[in-house]
């Protein structure tokens, strides 16, 4: 929720404006002139600004750019009349974060703010780094090791630089703050920091949300429609999980970088931009180029600069320096005390595979204070928040794409037990066997000579785990 600031000198719209977003849990000051809104500006830092182009006295376009010299990092949404989409256009190319046609659609204005609003908190709050958790940062980077050491120093020095940076790191990992400190600690600081999630995005509508399209480009395009990359023009760009980006948006991602340029779906000459362009992957690149499926040549001009995030199992020393600070976040959240954890919550959560990383433990820490009732966490309030509320209570289960060095450290999360060496090597002594005759077709001969078994003794496997043969091919 946000404080939102509305300049219109309509005022049915500012009364419907008002109400709209009061449901929503914001708060809502109206004005009808630009001048006015400039007073509130400098005296409430509102955390965005929606405002007609058309005002009485100073204009759209002069009050947002009065407005971006008293607080650069604002938000502003400008609304606008057919007749007047060119100098919204302009407003956008000056910093705006967006604009929208009157009349428009109340769910995709509500979308619109709700971006807007999230833009804002990215490019105000401030990205900690190698914090303690008692500092009480709102959003930190944390960690101590060796591998964290050398990422607080590729930020250090790639931030105040214009190189293009790739993040690199399995899902988790906090590729996103990483591109957030860079932002904030770089001589674009005080321009647009745009997030562009290339997945989130449907492959059809990429290409446009990217670079825009001119009026008549295709079937509804009514109006021009300027892109997020021209919405970044002076600041930064995020292209997060470019790794997904189809191969063919990414040729126009490389103009972009070798030309300082971009071209409109449907446009016929090259618009100049000047954007910092960020990176983040969690795919195997390399495997990629390979593959095919992504250009070599873009390949090499992302990755000026590489960052590499270690995944948590990596940086097992972290870890409970990670658990007191999301325990004190939440905490404070919740507004409860902070519980603290025992030491066999601790030893579980140093020995896990954290497969999420730190994202998967924010979560268990979360789960596991709102089931502690104010006792420290145990250790097993920790090992059901990893299990989840929907998984099988047999910790010993096999899941699909699981790896076997995550089902065994899931497995012995869970405390352990007098049979968990037994019960563990027979689970993965049947996995073995069922593989074999899926593989060989249910021909037990195969799968023995696969297994470098004996006949007899695969046949006592299968008894012994209770394995149906299915197949076709069953006998031999």
């Amino acid at each position: 929720m946000g404080t939102i600031l509305i300049v219109d000198d309509d005022a049915q719209l500012r009364n419907s404006f008002e109400k709209l977003l009061t449901l929503e849990g914001h708060s809502v000051r109206s004005v009808a002139t630009g001048e006015s809104g400039l007073e509130y500006v400098r005296a409430e830092s509102p955390d965005l600004a929606i405002m007609d182009v058309r005002l009485p006295g100073m204009d759209g376009l002069q009050t947002f750019q009065a407005m971006h010299e008293i607080d650069s990092k604002l938000p502003v949404i400008i609304m606008t009349a057919y007749g007047t989409t060119d100098t919204a256009i302009e407003a956008t190319k000056l910093g705006a974060f967006d604009y929208v046609l009157k009349p428009f659609e109340i769910p995709e204005m509500l979308a619109l703010i709700e971006k807007a609003l999230d833009a804002g908190k990215f490019m105000r709050s401030r990205v900690a780094m190698d914090a303690s958790p008692e500092d009480g940062s709102e959003v930190a980077i944390l960690g101590r090791s060796k591998a964290m050491q050398e990422v607080y120093k590729a930020i250090g020095r790639s931030a105040p630089t214009d190189a293009t940076v790739l993040i690199r790191g399995e899902s988790g990992t906090g590729k996103e703050l990483v591109a957030r400190a860079i932002y904030q600690h770089s001589l674009r600081s005080n321009k647009p920091f745009l997030v562009i999630n290339c997945v989130a995005i449907p492959e059809t509508l990429l290409e446009s949300e990217l670079f825009g399209y001119e009026k008549g480009a295709f079937t509804g395009a009514v109006t021009r429609k300027v892109g997020k990359i021209e919405q970044a023009n002076h600041g930064t760009a995020f292209l997060d999980e470019i790794g997904d980006m189809p191969f063919s948006i990414q040729a126009k991602i490389l103009r972009l970088l070798q030309e300082k340029s971009i071209e409109r779906l449907g446009g016929r000459s090259p618009i100049p931009v000047d954007v910092r362009v960020i990176a983040a992957t969690n795919r195997d690149l390399e495997a990629a180029l390979s593959d095919g499926r992504f250009r070599e040549d873009l390949y090499y001009r992302l990755k000026v600069v590489t960052i590499s995030l270690p995944p948590l199992r990596k940086r097992a020393g972290d870890i409970p320096m990670l658990a007191d600070y999301f325990l004190m976040r939440f905490s404070k959240e919740m507004g409860v005390d902070r519980p603290g954890f025992t030491e066999d919550a601790k030893t579980i959560m140093s020995n896990y595979f954290w497969p999420g990383n730190v994202r998967e433990l924010a979560n268990t820490v979360q789960k596991s204070l709102i089931f502690s009732r104010g006792a420290p966490i145990s250790g097993d309030e920790v090992s059901h928040a990893i299990r989840g509320e929907g998984q099988a209570a047999d910790a010993t289960q096999y899941h699909e794409n699981e790896s076997a060095q995550q089902w065994v450290s899931r497995a012995l999360s869970t405390g352990g037990g007098d049979r968990i060496f037994t019960d563990l090597v027979d689970r993965f002594s049947g996995l073995l066997v069922t593989e074999a005759l899926n593989l060989t077709g249910g021909n037990r001969s195969q799968a023995a000579r696969l297994l470098g078994l004996s006949r007899p003794t695969l046949l006592a496997k299968i008894d012994k785990y209770g394995i149906k043969i299915e197949t076709a091919a069953k006998s031999d």
